[in-house]
């Protein structure tokens, strides 16, 4: 990692905007940004935010949504957390809190607009961008989005094959609450993932 990059993660690990200049209610815990950005690897995960589990762990993906996730892609444990193959950066660092039904809240709004733009521009080497989530494909796709994430992520082989620099491609959540997608839609499994293991693939060396 760069020591440009290297000091952007760490303000961004001391980040407390949310609390001390919130867009709306303040977060209602201690903030605590959970990212994982490289220099070196080619494949971004831009995820949405930490749930329950990682707000304790501190480590993304330290949950179902994770185990899932490392099936959808192919890799062990190991391969997903070596920083020279995966820069994992949410569109929202914190844990935003439960809504009353006990669903995770939004990404919070401070975030991407404070710190997403220069922590892209220091991870030079991505050529890959999984955008886990509406809220990731609504800022990294821009008008290649669909109105619905599951118009966006049927049509991955049209944007797949579009102009953009790096290669995007969108994904569902890999929440457990999302079970019932992945049923109603099966081409996900069948067409979508075994393209999206190959690059992996490609892109891990």
């Amino acid at each position: 990692m760069s020591q440009a990059l290297e000091r952007l993660t760490a303000r961004v690990r001391a980040c407390r905007i949310c609390v001390d200049q919130p867009l709306g209610r303040p977060l209602p815990h201690e903030p605590r940004p959970v990212l994982r950005p490289s220099g070196s690897a080619r494949i971004l995960l831009a995820s949405q935010a930490p749930g329950t589990k990682v707000h304790i762990s501190g480590m993304p993906f330290t949950d179902a949504s994770g185990d899932r996730l490392r099936s959808w892609l192919g890799v062990s444990s190991e391969e997903f957390y070596d920083t020279e193959k995966f820069a994992i950066v949410p569109m929202g660092f914190c844990f935003p809190g439960q809504d009353a039904k006990g669903g995770d809240l939004p990404p919070r709004r401070e975030c991407a607009p404070a710190w997403r733009q220069d922590l892209m521009a220091l991870m030079p080497r991505i050529d890959l961008v999984l955008t886990i989530g509406g809220y990731a494909q609504a800022w990294h796709m821009g008008t290649m989005r669909l109105p619905s994430l599951t118009e966006t992520v049927r049509d991955w082989r049209a944007i797949w094959d579009g102009p953009s620099m790096p290669k995007v491609l969108p994904l569902p959540h890999p929440s457990w609450r999302n079970t019932g997608w992945l049923k109603k839609n099966p081409w996900f499994e069948m067409d979508l993932l075994p393209f999206l293991r190959s690059e992996i693939r490609y892109r891990m060396g």
